[in-house]
């Protein structure tokens, strides 16, 4: 009886390894690995904003409006609860992705408010922000590239035969992925333009 048992023990492990179990492990862990390092890169530039907004005001305090678009777009990215299990929702993540572009594009006008001033644009802490922004968008697309590779490694893999049988017996479906409008968004990080300011190298590698 004990060496059926053992026997069946062998066979059902010879299977599971044939039939792409322990590929999917891997996959899924390679997946969360790189969504929590997409949410990483996320929190790093909303921690920016708060400095970002009050050097701004420092010199551009009749700005209200841009600045109260970046305080609601970062609101609306903080009562998101960024969660591994929103990475398996596709309606959290479009949420998601939207709040997160929108705040990208609030950053966006914050950062063409310092065509306008000078002064602002020659202060020392802006630059060290402005580098540390310029940085941060270039992890950020990194981190979502590897993580759209990830997923779509993942998802061929349940997909395929006999692997599609042992993802349905142990609970793998497939995963929703970052929309890209663009493919060349994925592939190449994007130019943050800081109005021709000359930021300190030493800056763009702060934190």
């Amino acid at each position: 009886m004990k060496l059926l048992r053992n026997l069946v023990l062998l066979l059902l492990v010879v299977g599971l390894t044939g039939c792409g179990y322990n590929a999917m492990q891997r996959q899924d862990e390679a997946v969360k690995a790189a969504w929590s390092e997409v949410l990483n890169q996320y929190q790093r530039r909303a921690d920016l904003v708060p400095n970002l907004v009050a050097t701004v005001k420092g010199y551009a305090q009749h700005e209200e409006k841009v600045f109260t678009e970046v305080a609601d777009a970062r609101a609306k990215v903080g009562s998101i609860q960024a969660t591994p299990e929103l990475a398996n929702d596709p309606q959290a993540l479009a949420k998601f992705q939207a709040a997160q572009g929108q705040l990208g594009n609030a950053l966006s006008r914050l950062m063409a408010v310092s065509e306008n001033y000078p002064t602002l644009k020659a202060d020392g802490l802006f630059q060290n922000l402005q580098a540390q922004l310029e940085g941060t968008e270039n992890r950020i697309t990194v981190a979502r590239q590897r993580y759209v590779q990830a997923v779509q490694q993942y998802n061929g893999l349940i997909r395929t035969f006999p692997n599609n049988l042992t993802a349905k017996m142990f609970g793998y479906t497939v995963k929703p992925n970052f929309s890209v409008q663009n493919e060349q968004a994925i592939s190449s990080a994007p130019k943050v333009d800081f109005g021709g300011a000359a930021a300190p190298a030493p800056a763009a590698s702060a934190h």
